[in-house]
């Protein structure tokens, strides 16, 4: 499938090395102030080259409309729109032809098409998020409007992490560093950590932490509408995803007395005195900050010699070229924000049904 969403759908297309990414929104609520320069601004967060430890592809992601706007504001018709591929170097996955690169989409997509797109990856390129971002800014707007902010930040890379309570730190200087790590310090450890494996032609792993304050209590359905579900599934359908978890997530092998929520009456208001649950209990937004986590795994395409085999399954061994992230968290944090926005938009949508 290449739609996503109920009411708020993005439906994308285009690849790696193809003439354009782009998609059509639909369900698009009329009169969004439509602030190009943020939707470029996150764009420009998510694109290859804006510093060293990231793939020195240079793109610059411009993004261009085509319909659904009037007078800087949405009209409620399909928005579409595109970004050019200009800085493609397709001669780097010529050696790549012919055998399937470990741990990646070649053999999958071989065996489910009968052929594939070798030139960086075709549709299971990560460039396909491109899409996803544009969108994600759309819903931002939106729900900027409500009172609802989707922030996210670097949590982990390899053994180098923060500590799994968002409220420790100011996430007002996530985009102080190029890793988009809120702590300073960790920054400079984890941007040493993405060096040295770049150096040596590898790649890392780690871990984004989202947060969304201002979600109204009532989103969600009890059953198979669950929001935490929609947000699992949004989640795990970006690129090297390999883990979702939300609220205190595996680290709940504890007592009910300590892992329990208990309300309280917070100037006529009910609140929570702790949010173990993540903002979401019985699959509903109880109004507390929504807060999960999202394991990245390393990137497939290492530049080392690997063991593989080609089409005919003879034994071989490559060794990619080309440019390549040696650790995608800093650009896949505005990517986490984006799916988390769609589905709030989405299922707050649904809610006025």
């Amino acid at each position: 499938m290449n739609t996503f969403g109920t009411i708020f759908r993005l439906t994308s297309f285009g690849e790696s090395h193809g003439p354009a990414i782009g998609g059509v929104i639909d369900g698009c609520p009329p009169g969004i102030e439509m602030d190009m320069e943020f939707i470029q601004s996150e764009l420009n967060r998510r694109r290859p080259g804006q510093s060293r430890i990231t793939t020195p592809r240079v793109e610059g992601d411009k993004v261009v409309f085509l319909s659904g706007i009037f007078e800087g504001k949405t009209t409620g018709v399909p928005i579409g729109f595109m970004v050019e591929n200009q800085n493609q170097r397709s001669s780097d996955y010529d050696n790549l032809k012919d055998v399937y690169r470990p741990s990646h989409a070649d053999y999958t997509y071989q065996q489910k098409y009968g052929l594939r797109d070798y030139r960086g990856s075709g549709r299971s390129s990560a460039r396909e998020t491109i899409a996803r971002v544009v969108a994600g800014a759309v819903a931002k707007l939106y729900l900027k409007q409500m009172g609802i902010s989707v922030s996210a930040y670097t949590s982990q890379i390899g053994d180098i992490k923060l500590e799994n309570d968002y409220k420790k730190y100011d996430l007002s200087k996530t985009e102080d560093t190029p890793v988009r790590c809120p702590d300073a310090d960790k920054a400079e450890q984890m941007i040493e950590l993405i060096k040295q494996v770049q150096y040596k032609g590898d790649t890392i792993g780690g871990v984004v932490t989202c947060v969304i304050h201002g979600t109204p209590v009532g989103l969600g359905e009890p059953v198979f509408g669950k929001l935490h579900a929609a947000l699992g599934a949004a989640m795990l359908s970006i690129n090297a995803v390999k883990g979702f978890e939300y609220g205190h997530g595996f680290d709940v092998s504890k007592r009910g007395s300590e892992m329990n929520d208990s309300f309280f009456d917070d100037n006529g208001k009910i609140s929570t005195r702790t949010n173990h649950s993540g903002g979401i209990q019985a699959g509903i937004s109880n109004g507390q900050d929504i807060y999960f986590r999202v394991a990245f795994k390393p990137v497939s395409t290492i530049l080392m010699d690997q063991q593989t085999v080609d089409i005919h399954g003879n034994d071989t061994t490559i060794k990619a070229r080309g440019r390549h992230d040696a650790c995608v968290l800093p650009r896949a944090v505005p990517i986490v924000e984006a799916m988390a926005a769609m589905v709030i938009l989405d299922y707050y949508l649904l809610a006025k049904k």
